[in-house]
């Protein structure tokens, strides 16, 4: 029985195996629903996929051999370059290898938020060269922006409802009681002591009624900005938890967008919520300041700091602070501190319009 001969593939042969396969992954590229993309290390742009025309409405010959900061709206154009040099330098990834919501710029200079993975490869030669694949996320945030306006009509709606109604019921409760304990005072009841008392709780009650409606129409950003709401949430918590809770800056910070305003409040307040219920701190620090052209809230306590498995409600509370912080091109870090407690610091960009 003859010997079955393996033959070496040709030259020939190993070249359309070659160029075989170089067109398929060509063709899985162009056909992709995402843009892809991919830049040396100079951040030049060597190559793209349909998908990436149809994104950013340039033709693919008006970005090839330019850079990929051409697709991003400033502050980050302006930065784009020294990220990938410091990465370069350091080796330091911060976003190559992960996912990361940041904005691109269309060619009519329209911005849009995006989904961005970057991944690294080394090429035979040695030479590297970063992928990036881009996602837009125009109807997705849309969506999520049109969630959390209505939630925003609704605690707003509730919060109305408090003040005009519970606050109004408590106030008349209280004034009644006041008046039937005076009398039991003046005929000598011993049951006047009794009601002093439900008096004094009554009161307390529409105290904390009319603050939480406070909290829930954050009205206080029309007439002061986030300054004085972050003032006031300091000082109403400090009230009404009997803990130490204050606001601190460097220098003011002012945030003439009433909507990035009203997210940054909703933060703090969901931040300083979870540290009095579920970090059961007793003393709390609300900072605001501006470093290196972004925003910058941090809420730190002394509680007992992340739990190893969060409750449903501080899961669902921290998802909901993250959403906010991504509507606004920003990140939300919840970190353990090395003093005990726990530190959740927003970033955000500011915006162009700001001084």
């Amino acid at each position: 029985m003859p010997k079955k001969t393996h033959t070496t593939p040709s030259i020939a042969e190993l070249q359309a195996a070659l160029q075989a396969s170089e067109q398929r992954a060509a063709t899985i590229v162009e056909t992709a629903v995402n843009a892809i993309v991919t830049i040396d290390e100079n951040c030049i742009i060597e190559t793209a996929n349909t998908a990436t025309e149809r994104l950013f409405g340039y033709k693919i010959g008006e970005i090839i051999g330019r850079n990929i900061s051409m697709l991003m709206p400033q502050p980050y154009r302006a930065r784009h370059d020294s990220y990938v040099r410091n990465y370069l330098r350091t080796g330091v990834k911060r976003i190559i290898g992960i996912g990361r919501e940041v904005v691109g710029q269309r060619k009519d200079g329209t911005v849009f938020p995006i989904d961005l993975s970057v991944g690294e490869a080394v090429l035979p030669s040695g030479r590297r060269i970063f992928t990036g694949i881009i996602r837009d996320l125009t109807e997705r945030k849309a969506l999520e922006d049109k969630i959390l306006h209505i939630s925003e009509e609704e605690q707003v709606r509730i919060g109305q409802d408090i003040h005009d109604d519970l606050c109004q019921q408590l106030a008349a409760i209280g004034c009644l009681a006041k008046v039937a304990q005076k009398n039991l005072s003046k005929s000598g009841s011993p049951e006047a002591r009794s009601l002093e008392e439900i008096v004094h709780l009554v009161s307390k009650a529409n105290t904390r009624a009319r603050e939480t409606s406070r909290g829930l129409m954050p009205v206080v950003l029309d007439a002061g900005g986030l300054m004085a709401a972050l003032e006031e949430l300091a000082e109403s918590t400090a009230r009404a938890y009997e803990i130490k809770c204050d606001f601190r800056y460097d220098n003011p910070v002012q945030v003439q967008d009433t909507q990035m305003a009203v997210q940054l409040f909703r933060i703090a307040q969901e931040a300083v919520s979870n540290a009095v219920k579920h970090s059961q701190a007793n003393r709390i620090n609300v900072h605001l300041a501006r470093q290196s052209g972004n925003i910058v809230l941090t809420v730190r306590d002394n509680g007992v700091g992340i739990p190893d498995k969060a409750s449903k409600g501080t899961g669902m509370g921290l998802l909901t602070m993250s959403h906010r912080a991504q509507m606004m091109g920003g990140a939300i870090h919840v970190l353990p501190r090395s003093a005990g407690g726990t530190q959740v610091t927003c970033s955000v960009p500011v915006p162009a319009k700001n001084p």
